[in-house]
């Protein structure tokens, strides 16, 4: 990850951005297939390097510099500092520091409070002084935002565990909540999977509401350091937020007179919850925030570091860890090789790779043996529904999710594998686990079926991302695509999927991209299912969503959408181009049938024209998303999967297009 060093914001508007990118590369218009066949090429011989001796592919995950803060917190909190780690982390953190003393939250976005205060107080902790001129810097601009008070609740969590903040000046989340059965309004299956593997454990943080010895003060981040946390009015009583502040006023009374026999009870059974969704490689879920609140968690409820459960913890931890050659090291907040490994599979394909390639059935192989084949959290709502779907990272049988499920199997059907039948096992066990997670509205989600309540993102905890899990249309594309692939196209599951997708399009002419940026990603997603799913070309839908891609098309021939798109109207659809925004935008253009129109030649000549001679791409802006908006990522290998797709599809064409809708249903 590589942020501004010059204290840049970004451009002042998505035009200036479009217009300050490199000018496109010149290619006539017939070397433009020449071009892309070589770069086809180049890109395949990449990927294929990049593939590990089991079978997988991974790239970097990179997020923001909070998640190197907390790791370094956890280690003052727990009392299991390491010099080398203090060290490499602080020199990481020190380099994505922006020119005004800020951190952002993605490459070329702006100062982000929280962000700012975990990066100022981790290079606290690894020795950097207060006077330091960086460190004035950062503590100014904190100031002068409102100091801790504006930060988000995660953040003061934090900053409380040392005394920096008042437990009783944070939102309360009582452990009693792991109680409440499932039509029980907040209980914790009505928040998304991500979200209830941190409340839980967290729920006994604040029940317990430790204070280890503060290092240092930090009064300098304080805007009155008299008075750190000024009084705040109150909502009106008869709006949503007013409620739910009055349910937090209550919820702390609780706290001082809450029965300690049903108290301890509930801690008890949060912790045994906790266990037993600890995975095989000591991990919460593959990802990194609920493995920390966890240690926390059963740390205060007596769990030695020595204890199996700890150690496993803990050592999970440490593989989050990318130590770079310059000695520093980064936090991935969570690591996505079957991701990778079926983007990659899809890329190789569709770029000419013979389907019996040993890459490829290497691929399969390890993919074959990542299915999840036992229950997880997803059977409270689907509890007659067998097992079978895939989850994205190593260790997750907890929570697969829907996206990748349909995204493997669209990569199996791209392999002859040696054993047909355990293919075919396998794809009919994820085509009928993804039918049967489909919500009631015809979509689907990521996690979860049905997971909208509208209650969650109102507490005072939710400050910070999407805490639920409702259907998107980025995840309902790869589905209904997955289902037309296999022959499922006139199934009524699918056609109820496609009417939502329908009806979910944006004036436009986009979709919107819950879980890659924006409009782009989600236009990118949805095309190529509708199209897949027997929408002919001149369908409105399809000819609107061509219509506004060709309009956003940049000066230099590709395509980006700045993660301000998420905030403001101005940038859907705008900013620099990236490798694998340009791929998103062709392989929708392609699938509508714009092969040869003048938008797809020119953004085939940006890829050609840009890439690196080794085959790859750079791309330092994030075009992934966590939360929209609030939490944004750079898939490593995005620059690689989405190009070299694009191009595949150019040069070879379409996948599937002569069987899509003859396959028998699973």
């Amino acid at each position: 990850m590589t942020a501004t060093t010059d204290g840049s914001a970004g451009a002042l508007n998505p035009r200036a951005a479009a217009a300050s990118k490199p000018t496109e590369t010149t290619i006539a218009a017939d070397d433009v297939l020449e071009a892309a066949r070589r770069a086809a090429e180049r890109s395949v011989e990449h990927l294929l390097g990049r593939q590990d001796e089991q079978g997988w592919w991974k790239g970097d995950l990179a997020t923001n510099v909070t998640m190197d803060a907390e790791d370094l917190l956890l280690r003052q909190f727990l009392g299991i500092q390491d010099r080398t780690v203090v060290e490499a982390a602080g020199r990481f953190i020190r380099g994505e520091q922006l020119g005004d003393g800020t951190w952002a939250t993605f490459h070329g976005g702006p100062g982000e409070l929280s962000a700012t205060i975990e990066a100022y107080v981790a290079l606290r902790l690894a020795g950097d002084a207060p006077d330091d001129p960086h460190m004035a810097r950062a503590s100014r601009w904190i100031r002068e935002q409102g100091g801790i008070a504006e930060s988000r609740v995660f953040t003061r969590i934090w900053l409380a565990l040392f005394g920096w903040w008042s437990w009783e000046d944070l939102p309360e989340l009582p452990p009693e909540l792991i109680f409440f059965p499932k039509w029980v309004p907040l209980n914790i299956y009505d928040f998304g999977c991500w979200a209830r593997q941190t409340i839980v454990p967290l729920t006994i943080v604040s029940a317990k509401r430790p204070v280890r010895p503060a290092p240092f003060p930090l009064d300098e981040l304080h805007a009155d350091p008299g008075r750190p946390n000024p009084p705040r009015r109150m909502a009106p009583a008869t709006s949503w937020d007013g409620v739910f502040q009055r349910l937090d006023k209550a919820l702390h009374l609780y706290h001082r007179v809450a029965p300690r026999r049903l108290r301890r009870t509930a801690m008890n059974a949060a912790a045994r919850w906790i266990v037993e969704r600890q995975e095989n490689d000591g991990c919460w879920g593959g990802i990194q925030p609920p493995a920390v609140y966890s240690v926390i968690a059963l740390h205060l409820l007596g769990y030695d570091l020595d204890h199996p459960v700890m150690r496993a913890g803990l050592a999970s931890l440490d593989r989050f860890a990318v130590w770079r050659e310059d000695g520093a090291r980064m936090i991935e907040a969570c690591q996505s090789p079957v991701w990778d490994t079926c983007l990659a599979t899809i890329a190789l394909a569709d770029a000419g790779v013979a389907p019996d390639h040993p890459a490829l059935v290497k691929a399969a192989d390890w993919m074959l043996a990542e299915q999840v084949v036992r229950p997880g959290d997803w059977t409270v709502r689907r509890p007659q529904l067998p097992p079978g779907g895939w989850a994205f990272e190593f260790h997750n049988d907890n929570y697969p999710d829907i996206d990748d499920t349909a995204e493997v199997i669209l990569a199996l059907r791209r392999v002859r594998h040696p054993d047909p039948s355990q293919l075919e096992d396998a794809i009919r066990r994820g085509v009928r686990w993804n039918v049967g997670m489909q919500s009631r509205d015809g979509a689907w989600g990521a996690f979860d079926a049905d997971n909208t309540s509208p209650f969650p993102n109102r507490l005072p905890f939710c400050d910070f991302g999407e805490v639920i899990d409702p259907p998107s249309a980025d995840v309902t594309g790869h589905v209904v695509e997955m289902l037309a692939v296999e022959g499922r196209a006139d199934d009524p599951v699918t056609r109820r999927g496609i009417e939502w997708l329908l009806a979910e399009q944006d004036v436009n002419g986009g979709w919107f991209g819950r879980w890659g940026v924006n409009y782009v990603y989600g236009t990118g997603s949805v095309v190529p299912a509708l199209v897949a799913a027997g929408l002919p070309v001149a369908h409105p839908a399809i000819r609107r969503a061509v219509a506004w891609l060709e309009s956003v098309q940049n000066d230099d021939g590709g395509w980006g959408e700045d993660l301000r798109s998420y905030r403001e109207e101005k940038w859907i659809g705008h900013g620099a181009s990236t490798a694998s925004q340009t791929g998103w935008a062709l392989m929708a253009l392609l699938a509508a049938g714009r092969r040869d129109t003048e938008a797809v030649r020119r953004g085939v000549a940006w890829l050609a024209g840009t890439q690196r001679a080794d085959g790859s791409w750079d791309e330092p802006y994030f075009t992934g998303t966590g939360f929209p908006w609030d939490f944004s990522i750079n898939y490593h290998l995005y620059r690689q999967v989405f190009p070299l797709t694009a191009l595949g599809r150019y040069v070879h064409g379409e996948p599937f297009a002569d069987r899509a809708a003859g396959r028998e249903g699973a």
